[in-house]
């Protein structure tokens, strides 16, 4: 069993766990209908492991426990971005930067940090309990919005999903000015 499967395991069946990261996350495991079927360019299968509460899909991309296996994100709106190099490394990012999706809209670490701290004064000993709960390794948010670029800067065009229907176009990347 790889360490992402140990991991999605252990979010199954821990519910505080799954719940601290829905919120602020909005990673939740309990949503894992994607709004559309979508394949990859070379056919490497998705599972759905978790939704967002706007309607975008968390997927595991390539066979299960057989190559590693990124985390790709699709959202309702045609856009799509690797977020982590496995599950562990997406579910580090999320847990750190639960506002990475904004971070694609221009907003700042800083700025995005500042608002969430005001309406939630204890996230960051929250996070870090996760990240301990979890046995993840903390790291600090501009490290973690380095790592989120860099791996984003990868979904083209091996992970740029489509409709399989010939009417519709691939998917756009979420964070713009990476490889098209």
């Amino acid at each position: 069993m790889t360490a992402s499967d140990a991991l999605l395991r252990r979010l199954e069946q821990d519910s505080s766990l799954a719940a601290a990261l829905a919120w602020p996350g909005d990673f939740d495991i309990d949503r894992r209908d994607p709004l559309v079927d979508l394949v990859l360019p070379a056919g490497r299968p998705l599972l759905p492991v978790a939704g967002c509460g706007a309607g975008g899909t968390y997927f595991l991309c390539g066979e299960a426990g057989t190559e590693v296996r990124p985390v790709l994100y699709a959202d309702s709106e045609g856009q799509a971005t690797l977020i982590g190099a496995d599950l562990v490394e997406a579910i580090t990012l999320i847990a750190v930067l639960p506002f990475w999706r904004d971070l694609a809209k221009g907003f700042t670490i800083s700025g995005l940090g500042s608002d969430l701290r005001a309406d939630h004064p204890d996230f960051d000993a929250e996070r870090d309990r996760l990240l301990h709960s979890l046995g993840l390794a903390s790291i600090s948010e501009d490290e973690a919005a380095a790592r989120l670029l860099a791996v984003a800067a990868r979904t083209a065009p091996d992970y740029v999903p489509r409709v399989p229907d010939d009417d519709h176009l691939p998917y756009e990347p979420l964070f713009p000015g990476g490889p098209a």
